[in-house]
């Protein structure tokens, strides 16, 4: 309870709330405090003044867009308040919680009504302490805003809580401890007030008189106020309205701005948006107790830290005291090396659990707050304030996420000392770390009579120079866009041999290589240049250089498509429309353009793919090389394929292994980054269709079409066909085309895309001609 006092603090007084407003911003003032900060602009400069005047544009001008202005609901939002120009040389304040306050330009003047009813003056502006948001008053004034009855209950019940033994109201000098309260008068007694002010006898002999204890209880269960309408002061609120997202009355409704507006009832908004509360914080507290783990990893490591430095420092003094008396002196000089990585490690841990013991405090604090508002029994006070409360939340959750339970240091020492040298090479003693490393690999050598095409696939070979001494640990392959873009590692590993599957068909690719070990790497050999097939016909594709049946090639799939857009979240992923480099080695096979009618199938590229594990959902199960696929949940998850089409015919189809309970798996295409934890077709980044054991439909942007009678089982087929030269999709069942088309005009990048759960598990079959049917169809169109 103590951590969520700061929510129940004014931002301006720095104490407790009385009566607490609700600003449009979602914050909270005491009503006295808003009165105080207030601001009148000059008649001359007010919007209305401007706006009956014609005066072109001003200095409030900026004011007059970026205020939320309460005399017209159409206003579109509010900006940051910059001051005004009425008191340009009153500086900022700051309240005892450090938020700037914008003092009113002259004190207001002396009335005797209640800060609420008083009124204020014209033209007056109130500017967020908090989110310094600015807004105009209209005539209403402060009664223009709701008053936070939600937040008083919860204050109350925490200086309760907090509340010493109940002293005697009428001692008027130190009270004394209360014996009885008397529940007609509302008053605590001490014994001797009690006889002198409270006499059993005459009328007041009538009264009950009950224990402190008990009479605190029944003043907490007295009924609240309840809150009502702040354009129908006379009216409860009875309804919510959906689009203004506020309670409202009955009069609101019949004549007011919201009679046009969807409105609901006002318990079960209250309900639903309990719920919500609810569930967000489920989230929250996850994220707490990671939390609360994660400074008890952190504090570990730091005795982890000190416990290995003194066992670092014991071994390096162990080596140095065995040497001669000159490796002594340079003994101090690596200690202090040792302190200074020391140190940095400790300092660096200190402050992430600094800032991490911040931020929960700061999280818990908003839970308990939470925890409650979600107590309090006034469902217009709490629809004022839940969807603001939400939103932290859900804001709070985002700034736990990758990376902040991290621990930004390791608890080990990467420092070893070499005391191999001898003692006139003792001036040259340092951590391996710091010694001169040996020479780098020399520079590989493509071997162009093993280089060659094949489809969309490129194989590339090299080796090591003859007279090289310097071993390589490993090779580095990069392929470049030819246009001069940067180069993508596509491959990296000790063999000499590689081939990168599904490439784009009649696309020209720059290929070359580096070999590393461990001082670095090579410098880079010289850059080949591979061209893509445009048909299916292997005797005309590939290459016309033999490759040696003796060496098996490792086989990549390419993380190449059509589009210059690098994805962060897929590191692995390029994206690229390449072109042709004429001042380079160049390998390429071609064919001739023929006049005459050909069979489609000669044009068609087949692409060999499997399902990508890097973007697919957590919850997918991978086996058999990638190419089958099952899901953990019982919600619909989504995997993608390797390769991205964005020009040509391209078929492939999925086996059904398992189908339990009649779930609805997807089938289709998606961009790269489609929803990955919703049915495909959900969002508008996938086209797909959706079967079960009877019937299927296709879906897009949650838009399902076309109700197709035929549904699948254990063992059937799904054919879907990609035809970018007519930007089509077509689905197929069992062999037979599933409805009419699904999808015309689909142009871009496109993955293959899967959605199931648990009760599905199907099997990727690529490389395929098109059926017969639609070989036919597109012949004679």
């Amino acid at each position: 309870m103590e951590e969520m006092e700061e929510e129940l603090k004014c931002p301006v007084c720095g104490s407790f709330y009385r009566e607490p407003i609700i600003l449009p911003c979602s914050h909270n003032i005491c009503q006295a405090c808003a009165r105080n900060i207030l601001v009148q602009t000059p008649e001359s400069e007010s919007p209305q003044s401007r706006r009956a005047s014609g005066s072109g544009v001003s200095d409030y001008d900026y004011l007059d867009l970026d205020k939320m202005s309460l005399y017209s609901e159409a206003d579109s939002g509010y900006g940051s308040y910059g001051g005004f120009a009425s008191a340009p040389t009153t500086p900022c304040q700051k309240s005892p919680n450090g938020v700037r306050v914008f003092p009113p330009a002259m004190p207001p003047p002396a009335t005797h009504l209640s800060p609420a009813l008083a009124p204020v003056p014209r033209n007056s502006c109130i500017t967020c302490p908090q989110c310094h948001r600015s807004l105009i008053l209209d005539d209403r004034g402060l009664r223009g805003f709701p008053k936070n009855r939600v937040l008083e209950g919860v204050i109350d019940r925490y200086q309760q809580s907090k509340a010493a033994a109940l002293k005697c109201q009428l001692c008027e000098k130190a009270p004394k401890e209360a014996t009885v309260m008397c529940e007609q008068c509302d008053v605590f007694y001490c014994d001797p007030c009690r006889l002198r002010c409270h006499p059993p006898r005459g009328p007041l002999a009538k009264h009950r008189l009950v224990p402190p204890a008990q009479g605190r209880v029944s003043r907490r269960l007295s009924p609240r106020k309840v809150s009502t309408c702040t354009d129908h002061e006379l009216e409860n609120h009875s309804m919510y309205c959906v689009q203004c997202k506020m309670p409202v009355c009955y009069q609101c409704l019949e004549e007011g701005k919201h009679s046009s507006h969807e409105v609901k009832a006002l318990g079960a908004m209250w309900k639903l948006h309990k719920s919500q509360l609810s569930q967000a914080l489920n989230g929250l507290s996850d994220r707490a107790k990671e939390a609360k783990e994660f400074l008890v990893q952190l504090r570990n490591m730091v005795q982890q830290i000190q416990e290995n430095s003194v066992e670092f420092e014991a071994c390096l003094v162990a080596q140095c005291d065995a040497l001669i008396d000159a490796l002594n002196r340079r003994k101090a000089q690596l200690l202090a090396r040792v302190n200074k990585e020391h140190e940095h490690k400790l300092k660096v841990v200190r402050d992430q659990i600094s800032h991490c013991t911040v931020k929960l405090r700061q999280t818990t604090g908003l839970m308990e707050y939470c925890l409650e508002v979600i107590k309090e029994n006034d469902p217009s006070g709490f629809l004022q304030i839940s969807d603001a409360l939400i939103r932290r939340v859900h804001l709070t959750e985002d700034q736990w996420g990758k990376g902040t339970l991290t621990p930004r240091m390791t608890t080990d020492f990467d420092l070893s000392l070499d005391n191999s040298p001898l003692l006139q090479s003792i001036h040259q003693l340092d951590f391996v770390q710091m010694k001169t490393s040996s020479p780098v690999p020399a520079t590989p050598i493509l071997q162009l009579e093993e280089c060659c095409t094949h489809n969309n696939s490129a194989t590339l070979s090299w080796k090591q120079p003859p007279l090289s001494t310097v071993p390589a640990d490993g090779y580095i392959l990069e392929l470049d866009d030819g246009n001069g873009g940067q180069f993508r590692e596509v491959y990296v590993g000790k063999e000499t041999m590689c081939t990168v599957d599904g490439l784009h068909f009649n696309s020209t690719y720059n290929a070359r290589i580096k070999a590393f070990n461990k001082t670095g790497v090579s410098q880079y050999s010289k850059t080949l240049v591979l061209q893509t097939s445009e048909d299916t016909d292997s005797e005309e594709q590939t290459v016309p250089f033999p490759v040696s049946s003796e060496r098996l090639p490792l086989r990549r799939m390419s993380p190449f498509s059509s589009t210059l857009n690098l994805q962060p979240s897929f590191p692995r992923r390029s994206y690229f429309d390449f072109r042709p480099s004429p001042h380079q080695l160049s390998l390429h096979s071609s064919l001739q353009s023929l006049n005459a009618p050909v069979d489609i199938k000669k044009l068609l590229a087949v692409a060999w793919f499997a399902f990508d594990p890097g973007s697919a959902h957590s919850d997918i199960i991978f086996s058999n090389d990638n190419l089958t696929v099952t899901c953990s949940s019982y919600d619909d998850r989504v995997v993608l394929g390797k390769t991205g089409f964005s020009k040509g015919v391209h078929y492939w189809e999925l086996t059904v292994d398992r189908y339990d309970n009649h779930p609805d798996p997807a089938f289709g295409v998606a961009r790269i980054d489609v929803m990955k934890d919703v049915m495909l077709g959900k969002d508008d980044k996938a086209w797909a269709m959706y079967v079960d054991n009877n019937r299927s439909w296709f879906m897009h942007n949650n838009s399902h079409t076309n109700r197709t009678e035929g549904g699948i089982t254990k063992g059937a087929t799904i054919g879907i066909l990609l035809d970018l030269n007519r930007k089509t999709l077509t689905f197929f069942i069992n062999d037979e085309q599933q409805g009419p088309i699904a999808f015309e005009n689909v142009e871009g990048l496109f993955f293959p895309a899967v959605s199931l759960n648990r009760n599905v598990q199907v099997t990727l079959h690529t490389g395929l001609p098109v059926p017969d049917c639609y070989s036919s169809r597109a012949s004679i169109a």
